[in-house]
Parts: C-alpha cells; structure tokens; sequence
C-alpha cells in the first residue's frame, strides 16, 4: 500500500463519518465502536 492509497481510504472513512453526522444522522461513531466492542469479546473468547 503507498501513500496514495493511504490517505485515500483516510479521506474516505473521514467523508463517510462527516456523512454521518451532518446529513444521515445514523451514529456511526457509535455504531463502529459497539461493533469493535463484539469483535473484541470474540477474539478474547478465541484466546
């Protein structure tokens, strides 16, 4: 992965939570962190 690609996906995860919190309404903070809260909890179960 370069430099281009990086900051590509950056501006995009970026524009998606901007999205979010001006048009969408949708708490994708939120929603992310709830989610990484269950893969956590799996992972830990796994170990």
């Amino acid at each position: 992965m370069n430099n281009q690609v990086a900051i590509t996906i950056a501006v995009l995860i970026i524009g998606i939570f901007a999205l979010d919190y001006f048009w969408l309404h949708m708490d994708l903070p939120v929603l992310a962190g709830k989610m990484f809260d269950r893969l956590v909890d799996h992972v830990t179960f796994w170990n």
